[in-house]
């Protein structure tokens, strides 16, 4: 039997008549670097577990721990299996901390978007030994600052990490509103990424934008 290290998608249902959908169905991904998703929702998601940030239920899921339980069932794809369930865990949390109408998160893009990512995963499940190493110094991930994790794993630009600079979480603390909504861009994926640093442990704060019109 092939692994696939597949695990129910992170994603939240959709209603079919949705108008998220609909302005999502006209967004393009020819220019997303969708291995550099992966690797941002991948930080995002092991900073947040409860051995570090402290801001959903997984505690060293995409750590040693984690490798250490989910390998003997997946042996050559137990990260990916990792993955999957600490990014439903990540999802779930943060609609339950902040879930604004019309709006996306790291966690839950436009449709469009987060289909062709998981049509991707197949291709990464293939090439399961080229992220091996990725996997490995993720594992060892220590520190409070999440901007600089990401920055050390050489996911951002300059221009990405000055932006974040600007970002701030919303007066009531739970959330991290984008300046300008979302249109599909690699630098608008990134600084959902880097607006979870301005959330502090044990506090999550949940970066979004709303959906441009398209």
């Amino acid at each position: 039997m092939r692994e696939t290290g597949s695990l129910p998608s992170h994603r939240a249902p959709h209603s079919p008549c949705s108008s998220l959908q609909q302005g999502a169905s006209s967004m393009k991904t020819t220019d997303i670097d969708f291995d550099r998703l992966l690797k941002l929702r991948l930080v995002v998601a092991r900073f947040g577990e409860m051995d570090l940030a402290r801001w959903w239920n997984t505690r060293g899921q995409l750590g040693r721990v984690g490798t250490a339980a989910v390998r003997r069932g997946f042996p050559r794809t137990h990260y990916f299996a990792q993955a999957r369930s600490v990014f439903a865990v990540a999802a779930n949390r943060c609609r339950e901390v902040f879930d604004p109408p019309d709006s996306v998160t790291l966690w839950q893009l436009p449709e469009v978007i987060e289909e062709e990512f998981d049509s991707r995963w197949e291709h990464w499940i293939d090439h399961a030994d080229k992220w091996i190493p990725f996997f490995q110094t993720l594992e060892i991930l220590q520190g409070s600052d999440l901007k600089a994790a990401i920055q050390s794993f050489k996911l951002i630009t300059h221009d990405e990490g000055e932006l974040s600079s600007r970002l701030r979480r919303s007066a009531e603390g739970r959330a991290v509103p984008l300046p300008a909504p979302f249109t599909g861009t690699n630098e608008e994926i990134a600084l959902l990424a880097l607006g979870f640093a301005r959330g502090e442990p044990g506090a999550l704060a949940v970066p979004y934008a709303r959906r441009g019109q398209t």
